[in-house]
């Protein structure tokens, strides 16, 4: 009988233990499947092809609606007892509560009545769908070819949500929209064969009849031609004679409605800390600033250059030994570089992902005013791996010895170790191997970059500068976007002081800024999380002594996906307190 009554007392207890984590299950699920028939285009970058025959609804009210959402879920997760939860849970529990409180944050703010970027947007972004989308069965295209032709609407419903931002004074700048303009352009084409969007029709599966195949291109061709070719031509117009014309004249973040607390939301968000200000990270990029430039004099005296270091950055700039003759021989090079970096792996990683990536270039409508370098994820059981986008538009003017710092940020060991290993992640909810709080992936990024120097990828110091080069471009971005946005830096300042303390191209240093100004604060992400990292792994090599592992924590950092900041230092307080136990 007592054996009895104990075991019904332990039963009881595992019970009321189990309730939070089953409920906190249970709103997982609700605030995935919600995430996913909300925004299907990212369903279907994540795999998701239950929604894979339909475009986002964008109107204003739509926006409303996962706003609602956001609370709701917000609320369920605050009954939740957070202590009755295991350690797993809580961790989920925790980065739930940062997605939705950020989700609420920014949603105050109608963010989407600028729905572009400098290099990107809702005009571009359903590229990088086509190359996720499944094309195996004749279902598929058949959902691809109701998606084409729900695509005018979506257009239509963004132009009237950006003319509601002019309404309101709520615009991307006018200064930086005539560079901007062109993208919008390019997606009109003499002929359907011509758009992008075709290329799945292209080639088509021997399973599918060579009928079908005959009837689907020409569905394909008609919806092209007489609906989302002429959405773009009405988007061209409209951005061309009333958005440019009735953009506001101002700059910075802080001269919108409501703009210093806009800023100071996007900068919390993109850093992932929720007490960072503008005047403090202004300062620390001060400060990296002069310690990056006394490395670059170190390696400048290590090349025997004799001059000063505007002079040896002109030589840089000028000096064809630096550049490659084609974008074929860029391309070539990258990926050269990217392979030799994956032979090193093994050294530094303990897990690596079983996801491959091929060197691609940028897609020629976008590339004119796209960033140097991307990654592009898939989904784990994509038809294709990852994709590293190297930039090959105006390929005399991207130098050579910048390529090594921009593998290991963009592929491997950077983005493509990183979100690969989420993916593969087991026993997590769905929405952890998706999760990309910016201050964790692009400070994984840089870190990649300098880890390159114990990792013996830089072979000369031309490509030792180029790194600290792109680091000093993360540290001049603290410096820059908080001028822009919160000290009223002009366009030309920032171009001056990124031109002067990098050997980046003109031509990039124009295209940086511009990023910079039409998206407030994610430039902020990148340093702010890569001197983070720095400052753990010092804290493990000085508790753990002998005793540290390069690899064991380089997959205590990546192993459990993308983090905020604070979350991540006491992740690697858990893995220092473990291996210090497993040593006694």
């Amino acid at each position: 009988m007592y054996k009895l009554i104990t075991i019904a007392i332990l039963f009881s207890v595992a019970a009321a233990q189990a309730a939070p984590a089953d409920d906190l299950n249970v709103l997982i699920d609700d605030y995935w499947a919600n995430e996913m028939a909300e925004h299907p285009l990212s369903a279907t970058g994540s795999g998701v092809s239950d929604y894979n025959d339909r475009m986002p609804a964008v109107a204003p009210g739509d926006y409303q609606r996962r706003a609602e959402a956001a609370a709701g879920f917000a609320a369920r997760l605050d009954t939740i007892d957070k202590e009755a939860l295991g350690a797993d849970e809580r961790l989920n529990a925790e980065l739930l509560g940062f997605i939705l409180k950020h989700d609420i944050t920014q949603a105050g703010f109608d963010a989407w009545r600028i729905p572009f970027l400098a290099d990107t947007g809702f005009h571009t972004n359903f590229g990088y769908v086509v190359s996720s989308t499944p094309f195996r069965t004749e279902k598929d295209y058949d959902n691809y070819l109701k998606r084409l032709a729900g695509f005018p609407a979506y257009i239509d419903q963004n132009i009237a949500n950006m003319r509601q931002g002019l309404a309101d004074g709520f615009t991307q700048p006018k200064e930086i929209l005539p560079k901007i303009l062109p993208s919008f352009k390019a997606q009109i084409t003499d002929s359907a064969e011509a758009h992008p969007y075709f290329a799945p029709f292209q080639t088509m599966p021997k399973a599918i009849s060579k009928r079908r195949q005959k009837a689907l291109r020409k569905q394909a061709r008609k919806t092209l031609e007489q609906a989302v070719i002429p959405a773009f031509e009405r988007l061209y117009e409209f951005m061309k004679d009333e958005y440019m014309p009735g953009a506001r004249e101002t700059l910075g973040a802080y001269e919108l409605p409501d703009g210093k607390a806009y800023y100071t939301a996007r900068l919390r968000y993109y850093t992932t800390l929720d007490d960072a200000t503008a005047e403090d990270i202004h300062a620390l990029g001060l400060r990296e600033v002069a310690r990056i430039r006394k490395e670059m004099a170190g390696v400048i005296k290590e090349t025997g250059f004799d001059g000063s270091f505007a002079e040896f950055l002109e030589f840089l700039r000028t000096d064809k030994q630096f550049y490659a003759t084609s974008p074929e021989a860029l391309l070539e090079r990258a990926a050269w570089i990217a392979k030799d970096i994956d032979g090193r792996l093994p050294g530094y990683f303990g897990k690596l992902p079983r996801q491959p990536y091929s060197v691609e270039p940028v897609p020629a409508e976008i590339a004119p005013n796209y960033t140097t370098a991307r990654y592009i994820g898939a989904a784990k059981d994509a038809d294709r791996g990852g994709q590293f986008w190297v930039n090959t538009y105006d390929f005399e003017h991207r130098p050579l010895y910048q390529l090594a710092a921009m593998a290991l940020h963009e592929a491997a060991p950077g983005h493509l170790l990183q979100a690969a290993l989420a993916l593969e992640i087991e026993n997590v909810p769905a929405f952890r191997k998706e999760f990309y709080p910016h201050a964790f992936g692009e400070g994984w990024g840089l870190y990649a970059e300098k880890l390159g120097v114990e990792m013996g990828v830089y072979q000369t110091p031309y490509d030792d500068f180029g790194r600290l080069t792109w680091e000093m471009w993360r540290a001049a971005r603290l410096v820059i976007d908080t001028g822009l946005h919160a000290k009223g830096w002009t366009r030309d300042q920032a171009v001056d002081y990124l031109a002067s303390n990098t050997a980046l191209s003109l031509h990039n240093v124009n295209t940086e800024v511009d990023r910079y100004i039409a998206w407030p604060g994610q430039a902020l992400a990148y340093k702010m999380g890569e001197l983070t990292i720095w400052e753990l792994r010092a804290k493990a090599e000085r508790e753990l002594g002998d005793d540290f592992d390069i690899r064991a924590f380089h997959d205590a950092v990546l192993n459990g996906g993308g983090l905020p900041l604070e979350v991540l230092r006491a992740q690697i307080d858990e893995y220092i307190a473990a291996a210090k136990l497993e040593k006694k």
